[in-house]
């Protein structure tokens, strides 16, 4: 039984276009585009209709940068795939790409096959992995180019973290050797983690222990060195390079530096670090240990660099880096040495309404709006035109989106699973309204109406802006 809907008197919203369209969806992709009011729309028939006159029709959103139950410093991140990708839907995102993690002594496979286990069956829109790789060896090595054969076709290493995660610099630049070779894409955390572990036992040692000297140890100039460090490797390597979660404006001049040069550098920011600040690690009471992240949010000055940065594409990307932890018995770990604290922010609901602020701000185009959050961030990873766009044979991921509504953040009205919101109180015009996913309606009139299992897995093809 094949089944149709129309979506009828909406502007639909591309990263290119701008056009007052009736939508056709048919067996769950997008069938036609036709301008509303003409005989070819009015002669399409379909078993649901939906009226977005008044309101935006746009790509459903893909956050290239989630923690869905990521282990963490002793715990957990509250969100499991079934709460995390039903939080998504609410704030119009239709797809995400999660971090599958290898533990240090054991093969990429086994972590990947433990994150299909943990996703398979819950998740409620479609979501896609890259690789976090902590253990670089031969057999590694090897692993990475049967990953880019079935679809994970990007590794997370690490500069931070010491430990953990971490890798040093000739683990770094074998496992770029190899993604130049297979055609992955190396994604960085750029902190240069073993001087910043200095600075953290020497700012414990003279009793600075609040939540603000996180901010404080982990400096500007120790992101600006390890992302200069990351593109120079790069480019020893051949390789590309994408880094994640961009917060300093010196390393956004290094990212925009290396472009100018033409080199295949690629560029994301989150949320946090546009609308939030030091100011914010600062609050009293250990109210501050809710904003710890890595890299960390920074002065107030670094925001308008980063939009900046967005308007002139020296950054392409806006992903949350979506990693909760409840400020009760989570967060509050790190009670007398901020170096405990879990780090990582709830976001995953938030950052297409945010975005949006950005444009009614004047920050951002709408198309822009839609270019960083959805387009970009699909052809990146490897996913575009099947997701990131309204065209034609993409997939129906589609949000009905009301440019005039008006809401405030809250944790009592949000649906990921944390007990705060980093961005309590704001005021935002924009709000979704309905969301399909691949035809299925996930959100209906700000009603959750989708399912855990509907989300299917996304194998990825390589990143569409390398030659």
């Amino acid at each position: 039984m094949s089944s149709r809907t129309v979506i009828r008197g909406g502007l639909v919203i591309t990263a290119s276009d701008e056009l007052h369209a009736d939508v056709l969806i048919e067996d769950g992709r997008i069938a036609a585009l036709a301008a509303s009011g003409t005989p070819a729309a009015e002669a399409w028939t379909a078993e649901r209709t939906i009226d977005a006159t008044g309101k935006y029709v746009i790509p459903g959103g893909v956050d290239a940068h989630t923690h869905m139950e990521l282990p963490f410093g002793g715990t957990f991140a509250a969100d499991t795939f079934e709460t995390g990708t039903r939080a998504a839907a609410w704030g119009g995102t239709t797809t995400i790409v999660d971090f599958a993690v290898q533990s240090v002594g054991h093969s990429l496979r086994e972590g990947l096959d433990a994150w299909h286990a943990k996703a398979e069956g819950n998740c409620a829109i479609d979501y896609g992995f890259h690789m976090i790789v902590s253990d670089v060896n031969q057999e590694t090595l090897k692993e990475m180019d049967l990953l880019v054969e079935e679809g994970v076709t990007s590794f997370k290493q690490f500069m931070a973290y010491p430990g953990v995660f971490y890798s040093d610099d000739g683990q770094i630049l074998r496992a770029m050797q190899r993604s130049a070779e297979n055609g992955g894409l190396i994604m960085m955390h750029a902190e240069n983690g073993i001087a910043i572990d200095v600075l953290v036992e020497q700012a414990l040692a003279r009793g600075e222990t609040d939540p603000r000297y996180h901010g404080e140890v982990r400096k500007a100039l120790l992101e600006a060195e390890a992302t200069h460090r990351a593109i120079k490797l790069a480019q020893v390597a051949g390789a590309p390079l994408y880094v994640v979660h961009v917060s300093a404006m010196e390393a956004v001049a290094e990212l925009a530096r290396a472009r100018d040069e033409g080199l295949n550098v690629f560029g994301e920011t989150c949320p946090q670090y546009l609308f939030l600040s030091t100011d914010n690690l600062a609050e009293p009471d250990f109210e501050g240990s809710k904003y710890v992240c890595s890299t960390p949010l920074r002065p107030k000055e670094h925001q308008a660099k980063l939009w900046q940065g967005l308007r002139t594409n020296d950054l392409q990307v806006v992903s949350t880096d979506h990693c909760p932890f409840c400020f009760v018995g989570q967060k509050e770990l790190g009670r007398g040495d901020f170096s405990k604290i879990p780090n990582g922010l709830p976001g995953v609901e938030n950052r297409m309404d945010l975005l949006h602020q950005a444009v009614v701000d004047g920050h951002i185009s709408r198309r822009r709006w839609i270019e960083i959050a959805c387009a970009t961030p699909a052809r990146m990873f490897g996913m575009y035109p099947k997701k990131g766009t309204i065209a034609p044979g993409a997939d129906a991921d589609v949000v009905i989106y009301d440019p005039h509504a008006e809401q405030i953040i809250s944790a009592e009205t949000h649906h990921m699973n944390v007990d705060y919101s980093a961005y309590e109180g704001k005021r935002l015009t924009g709000r979704v309204e309905t969301v399909l996913s691949r035809g299925e309606l996930v959100i209906t009139e700000r009603e959750y109406t989708g399912h855990a299992g509907h989300g299917a897995y996304t194998p990825r093809s390589t990143c569409q802006y390398l030659n």
